[in-house]
């Protein structure tokens, strides 16, 4: 399917985006330590760089984790149901990550666009609030949309159940 095979390639991109990310704030996080106590000279807000971009990491990051299916879920009665059941179920999950994915997302969405009509900045970098706040929001939308789109397909078997249990 079209879609899927787009999705996959943009969750891939999306995961390399990430590593490069956490790459990139590890190795300004040594600069900043040799800096510190090499040298004792500190580089102003790194601290806020390397957790913003941890904010925008995770929320971005827990989009790929539901295009996989591989969040962690309590799912002991539904894997021994019968298939029927199992896949209504499976469709009130999707249904109640997509209400909540959308309600999150639209509370953040006005957040982060307070953040920017106010033209508040962090205290150290001057990194605009919206940027750091607005990762919720994209974050939980993009959960949102993965929802729906499942919600549209067949019934197909999650990562974590590809063996029929014992």
């Amino acid at each position: 399917m079209k879609v899927e095979r787009a999705f996959d390639r943009l969750m891939r991109m999306t995961v390399i985006t990430l590593g490069v990310l956490l790459i990139a704030a590890v190795c300004l996080n040594f600069v900043n330590v040799i800096g510190r106590y090499a040298f004792g000279r500190a580089i102003f807000g790194a601290d806020e760089i390397q957790t913003y971009s941890m904010v925008w990491m995770a929320f971005v990051g827990a989009v790929v984790v539901t295009w996989r299916n591989a969040h962690l879920r309590m799912d002991v009665l539904v894997s021994r149901a019968p298939p029927w059941l199992a896949a209504a179920l499976r469709f009130a999950e999707l249904m109640l990550m997509a209400a909540s994915a959308a309600i999150v997302f639209l509370q953040s969405w006005k957040y982060a666009a307070q953040m920017a009509a106010m033209g508040r900045t962090s205290d150290a970098a001057a990194i605009p609030m919206a940027i750091p706040h607005s990762a919720v929001a994209v974050g939980f939308g993009l959960i949102a949309l993965v929802a729906l789109w499942r919600m549209t397909q067949p019934a197909m078997p999650r990562a974590d159940q590809s063996e029929t249990p014992p």
